[in-house]
């Protein structure tokens, strides 16, 4: 059973970084994609990135955070990271990572969340002055 747990939310002030990570347990990496959605109070749950191991369509990336968010992976520790630089107040929102055995890859549309599964319970990203 996948397993997974996002960190490393918290405050920060407009302009400025954070990364936040989803660790995974169950499974090894390189066998699905991993993908992250953030939800606003009062707003729908919006998918951001994807990322897996396949040579093709290894990531993709949302419009809205397009050129500012970076997505990686640690394989040696089932970890998957979001940079997140330039941070504005609009992505205030619940971080939450998902993964599905059933996803190899991030090719096409990738970032619905019906597509999963397995989610983590979320971290607070809050961008504030």
């Amino acid at each position: 059973q996948l397993q997974l747990v996002e960190s490393g939310g918290g405050l920060v002030q407009p302009g400025g970084s954070l990364r936040i990570s989803c660790a995974v347990s169950g499974r090894n990496l390189d066998l699905y994609a991993i993908a992250w959605f953030r939800q606003a109070p009062g707003k729908e749950r919006e998918g951001i990135s994807c990322i897996s191991t396949s040579s093709r369509g290894s990531t993709n990336y949302a419009d809205s955070v397009k050129g500012r968010f970076t997505i990686s992976r640690d394989n040696s520790n089932n970890t998957v990271l979001l940079q997140m630089n330039s941070l504005k107040p609009e992505d205030t929102a619940v971080y939450f990572c998902a993964a599905d055995p059933d996803i190899p890859n991030c090719v096409g549309n990738r970032l619905r969340s019906v597509m999963y599964d397995y989610w983590g319970q979320g971290t607070q990203v809050t961008v504030s002055s």
